[in-house]
């Protein structure tokens, strides 16, 4: 049985870390060409595998320094069904690679994870469309019935728990938030923001938490936000508000553009490291709560690190 199905240490009110922008390290940094902007194809051999368990270490290192906790997510955002069979993966080979991206990481628990810094390996999940665009909209029985094989592979590893990134409407959060639960699996939900704090929908960030916990019976652990910068976002988190304090997690972007404009990019925004942790650090003292910290677009272990520093020390009160 996995370790913290039945409690996620990073709930406990210690700071833990996540990583950054995977994706926009291997393509901006590393040079790799990633079609569909999918990181899973990397499963396929060993260079590939190497290159995403080494990816981790400088990430594990600033955690081991700093004695924090540390959220493992897999490579498997773009591994569900559409992306799948859009980038030639029949559904058996499909579930192989969640598998072993879910085996990476149980690896490296083994070799990283100590009392003083303890890993909790997710199972990440993406949207079934475009991470910026709702597109074509399900309900949350049919995001239940999507996502519900993606779940089902992950609840029979050794994973500890599904982290849902870049959701942009409420629908088909709730529908993974109760497909998670149907298999045992703790569930975080990430939500994607523009430039005003608002969801993709025009769904303010409030109203999708308030909709997803009605429809669920507040099913998910927690919530995060990702893929947005704090001055996108700040403003719409209201301290004290109980749904509010249902957010325990940021992976902010080192870019204050836009969603249009991070598409249109053809170089890295990759901001100020320095800055970006000062601006998390204002938010964590505002909203103490905020205890999972990690990156998304722009970000590598240099944001992650400087983000780290900056909120280390701030204590947490915020609870379940």
């Amino acid at each position: 049985m996995p370790r913290h199905r039945e409690h996620l240490p990073q709930l406990a009110g210690e700071l833990f870390l996540t990583d950054g922008g995977l994706e926009t390290t291997l393509v901006f940094h590393d040079g790799l060409d990633l079609p569909c902007f999918a990181s899973f194809p990397l499963l396929e051999d060993d260079a590939g595998r190497q290159r995403l368990r080494s990816y981790f270490d400088p990430y594990l290192s600033i955690a081991r320094e700093l004695s924090t906790g540390f959220v493992l997510e897999s490579a498997t955002w773009r591994a569900n069904a559409d992306w799948g069979a859009q980038l030639g993966y029949p559904p058996e080979r499909l579930a192989e690679l969640n598998r072993l991206a879910i085996e990476m990481l149980v690896d490296l628990r083994e070799e990283w994870g100590t009392p003083e810094m303890p890993l909790v390996v997710s199972g990440a999940l993406g949207p079934r469309g475009d991470g910026y665009d709702p597109g074509l909209r399900m309900s949350t029985d049919a995001a239940a019935d999507y996502h519900r094989v993606q779940i089902g592979t992950f609840a029979a590893t050794e994973a500890d728990m599904v982290s849902a990134m870049t959701m942009t409407y409420a629908e088909e959060a709730a529908g993974i938030a109760l497909a998670a639960r149907e298999a045992g699996m703790p569930a975080a939900i990430s939500f994607t923001v523009e430039t005003d704090g608002r969801l993709p929908t025009g769904q303010s960030l409030g109203e999708a938490v308030i909709q997803v916990d009605t429809e669920t019976g507040s099913a998910p652990a927690y919530y995060m936000i990702n893929c947005a910068h704090p001055s996108h976002f700040g403003a719409a988190l209201e301290p004290g508000a109980p749904w509010a304090a249902r957010i325990r997690g940021l992976r902010a972007n080192a870019s204050k553009l836009s969603h249009a404009e991070l598409d249109a990019a053809t170089e890295l925004d990759e901001g100020d490291p320095a800055t970006l942790g000062g601006e998390h650090h204002e938010l964590v003292t505002r909203l103490p709560h905020l205890t999972i910290l990690g990156g998304c677009c722009g970000t590598d272990h240099r944001h992650v690190g400087a983000i780290a520093r900056a909120c280390a020390g701030v204590t947490a009160t915020g609870g379940r």
